[in-house]
């Protein structure tokens, strides 16, 4: 698999980097580079990629503003000079953060890391099920057999009954868009429950059918209250 990609920077030394190492890396397809925002959101409004390799600190406007303003947004590995940045950059749920200089094993592994989530996850064709991509090969996850999905940094751990669970490269935001809403609620910005598996809830916690006891936060408590709506009718 092969991911389209431009890249953005008003460094042309750094611009020449990103350029070598994207040529030498099989699994890109580099389209353009630029070395101004402007004309790369010119090219943006009228083409698409499937990956973006922007520097964050610009003169005309950020990275983050241009990644912000895009109404399609692909995948994107923010590089800069500057450490600062970096909670902005992960804010924006960005595959990677390069620092300047970057290395070549460092962007080959945030290159893989976009691979794997190009990968990651998709609708099974059954309706019953979906797709992930774990320990380098696609795993299909039944919706029946999901007890929660966790979200662990970069990363979203699938808890399964009476199987070990699956951890797979993506954000807990893309599994909850896959997943049917009438099965699944987030109740939590680190968790998702399969409604069947809830066993008792109170105003602030849900135990599930195999015992686990997880939080609802105060942004998903309505969640709870639709819930003994429905227990009632």
């Amino acid at each position: 698999m092969k991911l389209s990609c431009i890249a953005i920077d008003d460094e042309p030394l750094a611009l020449e980097v990103i350029k070598k190492y994207a040529y030498k890396n099989d699994q890109l397809l580099l389209q353009q580079v630029f070395d101004n925002v402007i004309e790369a959101e010119k090219y943006l409004q009228q083409h698409t990629t499937d990956l973006l390799f922007v520097d964050i600190d610009m003169p005309d406007k950020s990275g983050i503003e241009l990644i912000a303003g895009l109404s399609k947004k692909p995948l994107i590995i923010f590089t800069t000079a500057h450490k600062k940045f970096a909670l902005q950059a992960f804010d924006m749920e960005a595959v990677d953060y390069l620092l300047k200089p970057i290395q070549s094993e460092r962007f080959d592994k945030a290159v893989e890391k976009a691979i794997v989530i190009a990968k990651g996850i998709s609708k099974a064709e059954d309706n019953d099920s979906f797709l992930v991509y774990a320990e380098y090969k696609l795993v299909k996850i039944v919706f029946s057999n999901v007890l929660y999905i966790e979200s662990m940094q970069d990363y979203v751990k699938i808890h399964l009954q009476n199987e070990k669970p699956v951890m797979t490269l993506q954000t807990l935001k893309k599994v909850l868009e896959l997943l049917p809403a009438e099965k699944f609620q987030q109740v939590h910005r680190s968790y998702i429950v399969a409604v069947d598996k809830i066993k008792s809830l109170q105003q602030k916690n849900i135990e599930l059918i195999n015992g686990t006891q997880l939080p609802v936060s105060n942004s998903y408590s309505s969640f709870i209250k639709a819930y003994k709506e429905k227990l009632r009718n």
